[in-house]
């Protein structure tokens, strides 16, 4: 199916590894030119690299506002332009209930102010396509997990700023949407299961939580999902949150068990 981006400019935070990286090869098969920011010098220019002339490469902490309009700033000098904002940048640091309120507060803001920041910049741009918008949620915000409160409330203000702009931003045809992974093998997943003693067995007790082929969601998934609601062929869809994750958010915790061993 040809998703009629060809020659769209986009621009991925958190784009050097992970979703954020699939998400970049996603959009470059589809003959798009990309920028792709983050922090991660060596994965950033490696990735560049790798996907040729049309790929482009911007450092910046996103976590500094200066350089949230520095990256849109550079990306309008590269393209001329911006069509496709995807807001991927996040980290899950696991800040607890027990966290100080002010350290909650900045774990809230590294999460969630660039979201917005970039958004806010990018704006004018988006508005002379019409443009498209998609954010990254989590599974945290609709479920919970423990332990991760500052995550949590900042997932949840993206699922509730991606409803705000859908509506914000109707009169200017520009569409918005989210896309909420849940048990998703990432490079930062990866790590965490092996510092486990045993690391294949931890992966496998996750994975047999997932409803639909007792498996994790692979990045390049989520990216195709992403890359999906970019395109034309998503034409009326805004607003609307994604779920990206085998059925784990939504079916009954019943789904997978024998019924007869209760």
């Amino acid at each position: 199916m040809d998703l009629g981006l060809r020659d769209k400019l986009v621009l991925v935070t958190g784009g050097a590894k992970g979703i954020g990286a699939a998400t970049v090869e996603a959009f470059s098969a589809e003959d798009c030119r990309v920028v792709l920011v983050d922090r991660d010098t060596e994965t950033g220019t490696s990735l560049e690299k790798s996907l040729g002339s049309r790929v482009s490469y911007i450092k910046a902490d996103l976590t500094n506002l200066e350089a949230c309009k520095k990256a849109i700033e550079q990306t309008v000098s590269l393209f001329g332009g911006l069509d496709v904002l995807v807001n991927n940048a996040g980290f899950n640091d696991g800040l607890g209930l027990e966290t100080p309120p002010e350290d909650f507060m900045i774990s809230v803001q590294n999460n969630l102010l660039h979201v917005y920041a970039m958004t806010h910049y990018a704006l004018p741009q988006l508005r002379k396509g019409p443009g498209c918008l998609v954010n990254l949620g989590s599974k945290v915000s609709e479920t919970g997990q423990g332990h991760t409160s500052a995550y949590a409330a900042a997932k949840g203000a993206i699922s509730a700023l991606t409803r705000e702009w859908a509506v914000a931003l109707a009169p200017d045809k520009i569409r918005v949407n989210c896309v909420i992974p849940a048990e998703c093998l990432t490079d930062q997943y990866e790590q965490f299961f092996q510092s486990q003693a045993k690391p294949e067995a931890a992966k496998k007790a996750i994975a047999d939580i997932v409803p639909f082929e007792k498996r994790l969601t692979t990045p390049e998934e989520i990216a195709q999902t992403i890359v999906f609601l970019a395109s034309d062929r998503s034409s009326h869809t805004t607003g609307q949150l994604v779920f990206v994750d085998g059925g784990y958010t939504h079916f009954d915790r019943a789904v997978g068990h024998d019924h007869n061993k209760w």
